[in-house]
């Protein structure tokens, strides 16, 4: 097993205290968090133990789980990496690119892996779409969120939208070619609703829409390619998957036939997978365990956080275009 600790006890850190202490694949060994009243107050009220001094966690772990806010992630994980850790380190990666290709390049040269917590590629509704998405060559993708405090400190589209592009940079094997986009600030210093367009040099094209003042939750990507819609609702956890064939010569009363203004006829039916219930967050974290002891790459690789990175930033820049 795995030595683990973490490094940020706020909300999400609080689930990935909880999760590896319960994991099989790690052993639990502490946290730190600069707030040293709420260290304490864990420590006292959830028994994990908690650790003033980062370097001596860091000199008793394996693996460092870094849950703390975007703009300190850059420091610890260099800190983590020189000390010869391996790095977890939630989404965005880091708050530029130049200090994410300064990870990758310090990773390498202390021989650790690092994974970013793109969750969503764990979502099972994703999973189950994976295997259905071949070449789409236009997706639409809608994250709506209410408005909460936490992430406001950031644009919304490294607080939300990233998740759909690190998804979508997963499935569309292809350059990005060009980038339109606009956003506008509502009630924070940043953004807080944003459209982008990605244009891929495959021809694919990718419409985004990220909303943190929305009146309701909506996390949902609609991919489109030859013959075939798949949907994925990554809040409900379903996938719908509508193909295309040709109509046969004599179809049953119930079939349903569309036919084109060649005279073509396709038969529209449903070839929805099954959608298998799982904790995102555990198979993340218990998936870079096993990259670590396997010696693979990690699913969500240090390399791919950052090209979902420098996609965001693309965006951001394009506001002021």
């Amino acid at each position: 097993m795995l030595n683990v600790g973490v490094l940020g006890a706020g909300h999400l850190g609080k689930i990935h205290l909880r999760l590896l202490n319960e994991s099989n694949l790690y052993s639990f060994v502490g946290f730190h968090d600069t707030n040293t009243a709420n260290g304490f107050a864990i420590e006292k009220e959830l028994g994990y133990p908690f650790y003033e001094d980062i370097d001596e966690l860091l000199e008793k772990v394996d693996v460092i789980d870094i849950v703390t806010p975007t703009t300190y992630h850059h420091q610890t994980a260099v800190k983590a990496i020189k000390a010869g850790v391996h790095i977890f380190v939630e989404k965005p990666i880091t708050t530029t690119v130049e200090e994410a290709e300064e990870l990758i390049a310090l990773a390498k040269q202390h021989n650790v892996k690092g994974q970013v917590g793109h969750v969503e590629r764990f979502n099972p509704a994703f999973r189950a779409a994976i295997s259905k998405i071949d070449e789409p060559m236009f997706i639409e993708a809608h994250r709506l969120a209410e408005f909460n405090p936490r992430g406001t400190d950031v644009p919304v589209v490294l607080d939300l939208m990233i998740h759909d592009i690190d998804a979508i940079l997963s499935v569309v094997k292809s350059k990005v070619k060009d980038i339109n986009a606009s956003g506008v600030s509502v009630i924070s210093e940043t953004p807080d609703i944003a459209n982008a367009r990605i244009q891929f040099e495959n021809g694919c094209v990718a419409n985004l829409t990220a909303s943190r003042i929305s009146l309701k939750n909506m996390r949902k990507s609609r991919f489109f390619q030859r013959d075939a819609y798949v949907s994925v609702d990554f809040l409900e956890k379903v996938t719908e998957v509508v193909k295309m064939k040709d109509a046969p010569k004599d179809p049953d009363d119930f079939a349903m036939i569309l036919q084109n203004a060649e005279g073509v006829k396709k038969q529209i039916y449903f070839d929805n997978p099954e959608v298998e219930s799982n904790n995102a967050i555990l198979d993340e974290l218990e998936t870079f365990a096993e990259a670590i002891t396997n010696n693979t790459t990690p699913i969500v690789s240090l390399e791919e956080g950052t090209q979902a990175l420098k996609v965001a930033m693309q965006i951001i820049k394009a506001f002021d275009n």
